[in-house]
């Protein structure tokens, strides 16, 4: 595998195909940090409670629907 792996790195270094995806590998791996930081940082929290929220919204609105005799479920 390790063999593999200096066969590819040799190859990428003599053509410039290499350096294009060495660049998307670079963009890539900084947009999972900051999505990773941005998750820890409680954006995952804000996330779920606004979801939360729509479901308490639905919940209500479909017992008041009940409670004012709209029998027809969708």
């Amino acid at each position: 595998m390790i063999q593999y792996i200096e066969k590819l790195v040799k190859k990428l270094k003599k053509s410039e195909k290499g350096q294009g995806m060495v660049e998307y590998a670079l963009i890539i791996a900084f947009v999972a940090a900051i999505a990773i930081v941005a998750l820890n940082n409680g954006l995952g929290t804000a996330v779920k409670n606004a979801f939360q929220g729509a479901s308490n919204l639905v919940s209500s609105a479909s017992d008041a629907a009940s409670k004012y005799g709209a029998s027809k479920s969708i």
